[in-house]
Formats: C-alpha cells, sequence, structure tokens
C-alpha cells in the first residue's frame, strides 16, 4: 500500500449511509434464516497464538449464528493505509481494528457502540479512562476498546548483572547504564524511525520530562519547549553512545529481534520478545525481565495504543458485527483471549484485570499495574483527529531523526511544531506504508 489521502478525504461523508443501530444483544449469537458473511480486518499479532484463538472464536461464533465469519489479518504498518482505502472507497470488511485515535479520524465514518459499551461497563467493571477516552467522540462511541498493550523495560537480566547494574528507574538511569552496556558490547535500543514503537516511546519520554506536544485544550501546539528540548538532546546522547545506528530503521519487530539476538540488553516494548522466547523453547528466555516503564523529573507515564473494534457504516452485518463483539467479551471468550496471548493482551474492562494470568509468572506481575501511568497518546489532550495524523505520520520520532542526523535541536522542533499545526488544521497527509 503506498497511497497519499488528506484527512479531508479520510473524513469525506458517503451521501446517503444510515446509521444502523443493533437490534439488541444476546448472551447467544441468534440464527438466521439466510446465511451471511462477517468479515473482520485487523493486524497480524506479535503473539501469532492470539490470532489462532481470534480465529477459533470467530469459527464458534459462526456456527453458533449460522453465518460465516472471516478474520483477514495483514502486517500493523498497512493498517493505516487499508483504512484509508476502505473509508474512502465506502467498501470492504464489516469490522476493522482501529489504533489510538483512529476512531476520531473517521469519526463520521463508523457506526454509534454506544450501547455496546454500556453494555460491557456494566456488566465487567467499566472501562479503564485511557481507554473510553479513545473510542469516545463527541458524536458518541465509534468503536469498542479491545485491548490495550503495556510498554514496560524489558531487558537482559543476565547482561546487567555482568555489567553490575540494576534495572534503570528513570530515563537518566538508562542513558548511564546504556553507555556502560555499549562498552561491554550490550547496546540498548529504542526505535528511532516510522513504527508504532517509536511514538510510543517518543511520548513516555517526554511525559516523563514534563513535556507535552500539545496543550490539555486539544488546540495549541506545545512540542517547542525547553523540557522537549532536553528530551530531544537525550535522545542524541543514548543514540550515539548507548545505542547503534540500527534504530533509525527500526521496524515494530526490530526491537524483538535485537532483544533475542542475546546482543541487545534493553528495550522499550511490550512483552511479545519474551512470549516469543519461551513459545520456541529459546534459552534466552530466562535470562529476559520486565520492570516499569521509566519515569523521570515528571514523574512515571508511559503511553500505550488501544487497539479498538470499530463497524464501518457502510456494513450491511451491523448488527451481526455488533453481536460478534459481545461474543469475543463474553468472559470465557475473553479470558481465553488473554490466555491465547501470553498476557500481550490487557483489558481495557476492570474486571478482566483480575485474570490470574498476572500471577501465573513472576515476570507478568508487574504488567496490571501499568495502568495506573498509562495515558493514550496526545494526553494532556484528548484523543482527536490532530493527534492521529500525528500519530501516523510519524512527526515526533522526525522530530529525533532529523536532530541526530545534525540539524540543531531547536530548528528541528520548530519543524515539528509547524507540521503539529498542519495536523490540526487537516492538512497533513498520511502515507500508507507497506
Amino acid at each position: 500500500m503506498s497511497r497519499t489521502i488528506s484527512r479531508r478525504r479520510f473524513l469525506k461523508a458517503s451521501a446517503g449511509v444510515v446509521a444502523v443501530t443493533s437490534s439488541g444483544f444476546l448472551e447467544r449469537a441468534p440464527a438466521f434464516a439466510q446465511k451471511r458473511e462477517l468479515t473482520m480486518l485487523t493486524f497480524n499479532h506479535f503473539v501469532p497464538a492470539s490470532d489462532d484463538e481470534l480465529k477459533r472464536q470467530a469459527e464458534l461464533f459462526a456456527k453458533q449464528a449460522g453465518v460465516s465469519v472471516r478474520v483477514d489479518t495483514i502486517a500493523g504498518p498497512q493498517m493505516f493505509a487499508k483504512r484509508a482505502a476502505q473509508a474512502a472507497s465506502q467498501s470492504g470488511h464489516d469490522i476493522i481494528v482501529t489504533g489510538a485515535a483512529d476512531p476520531f479520524l473517521y469519526e463520521q465514518q463508523l457506526v454509534d457502540m454506544g450501547d455496546l459499551v454500556a453494555y460491557l461497563g456494566d456488566r465487567y467493571g467499566g472501562w479503564y479512562s485511557f481507554a473510553s477516552q479513545t473510542c469516545q467522540t463527541s458524536s458518541g462511541w465509534r468503536a469498542v476498546p479491545w485491548f490495550w498493550v503495556a510498554f514496560p523495560g524489558c531487558y537482559n537480566d543476565v547482561q546487567f548483572k555482568r555489567a553490575g547494574l540494576q534495572p534503570p528507574k528513570t530515563w537518566d538511569d538508562l542513558l548511564k547504564a546504556g553507555k556502560i552496556l555499549k562498552k561491554q558490547g550490550n547496546p540498548v535500543g529504542i526505535a528511532i524511525s516510522h513504527c508504532t514503537d517509536a511514538n510510543i516511546s517518543f511520548w513516555s519520554i517526554l511525559w516523563s520530562h514534563g513535556g507535552k506536544v500539545l496543550e490539555p485544550d486539544g488546540k495549541t501546539p506545545a512540542i517547542n519547549s525547553d523540557k522537549a528540548a532536553q528530551v530531544v538532546e537525550w535522545y542524541k546522547d543514548l543514540y550515539a553512545n548507548a545505542m547503534e545506528p540500527e534504530v533509525l530503521s527500526w521496524d515494530n519487530a526490530s526491537n524483538n529481534r535485537f532483544l533475542l539476538s542475546g546482543k541487545g540488553s534493553w528495550i522499550h516494548n511490550a512483552i511479545s520478545p519474551y512470549v516469543a522466547a519461551v513459545a520456541k523453547s529459546m534459552p534466552i528466555a530466562d535470562e529476559i525481565n520486565h520492570h516499569a516503564s521509566p519515569g523521570g523529573p515528571g514523574g512515571i507515564h508511559s503511553a500505550t495504543g488501544v487497539n479498538s473494534l470499530a463497524i464501518w457504516k457502510f456494513s450491511k452485518n451491523v448488527s451481526l458485527a455488533k453481536d460478534f463483539i459481545k461474543f469475543l467479551f463474553q468472559k470465557e471468550n475473553y479470558n481465553s483471549f488473554i490466555v491465547g496471548g501470553s498476557a500481550f493482551n490487557q483489558p481495557p474492562l476492570k474486571s478482566f484485570a483480575e485474570h490470574p494470568i498476572w500471577a501465573s509468572n513472576p515476570k507478568y506481575a508487574m504488567l496490571p499495574k501499568e495502568a495506573e501511568y498509562v495515558h493514550e497518546q496526545g494526553w494532556p489532550a484528548k484523543p482527536n483527529s490532530a493527534v492521529q495524523l500525528i500519530i501516523v505520520n510519524f512527526v515526533l520520532p522526525d522530530i529525533v531523526a532529523k536532530a541526530i542526523n545534525g540539524m540543531p535541536t531547536k530548528r528541528a522542533l520548530t519543524w515539528g511544531e509547524d507540521q503539529i499545526k498542519l495536523a490540526l488544521q487537516g492538512k497533513l497527509k498520511t502515507e500508507g506504508k507497506s
């Protein structure tokens, strides 16, 4: 996929599209006289067993409902362009997985999910606020939060002990440790590239230093500040003295490979490298551990990406799609989804955080607590379409990359501020990456 599409094209409403509400939610999927096909598009999960579990549940729902359910998966970076293409053409899958502030970017194209959100929230202990903010627009709920991903520090305990180091509690600790570890032959790694991980790390580090991208009003740029400049300088030091140039071209799987290779000592990432090592019986699994995302002068703050389930207004299966989403959240099914993801899939509903998997392995024990420090990207502003344009255009890692490649920090931040102003005007363009 490689097409350039502006926000105006994203949001161009199709004439004659009528919003459809569900006819009601049933504990068991209803039977239908005529067999229909329900389709869903999501990304290739970093824990493949999670996709297997999703497809198993889709087959079970299909059998109970007397319909066909097709779950398609594609590479995560392709989802940006795929969502844009389906919105523009008014055709595609019934259900599509959205990320971060996508429900705001496609607000006029998505079915209202308020009835289903209310039902699930009442039944399962309520929604974490950072998850609900991702999906609740000024015109209603445009998606159902599905799962979020914690981003702790993932590190090689053996390499840290060899260097006489403890896991870092602050980003400054990481910089100091990283310099020692690189000299030992085990550099650290934070993506500075066009990938989701690069965005999440930048937000986390900036917040922890007291900086922000937008003011709380969501309309005023705040990136061009002394605190942001300190963060860029920190990145430059980390890049030069604790990392290697490859971080400038990493994709979302690169840091996983880096840690699993035995060379990398630390990454800011979800727990997927450890899960993969265990699944493949790799000896390095015994060496990998996790710690809370580091903090800084501004406290402990960690960004996340909430993955949500949305239904296009052009879908001819709105009621069926809602029933399927409700089916996925039935307690036994969602608990199996958590197990299938090996604790990667963090629940947005509070009662599911009581799942025994968090206590089954000491390397998972700290994960539920991450919800205390998590914000959706955009904070302290609430998610909005401009935030999503900043995310999908990778404005923030590009600021750092420009500074690393020689642009003065102040100038790089001014460039970033200009890009953010364009996003706020809805003029920033997105490019689908394949």
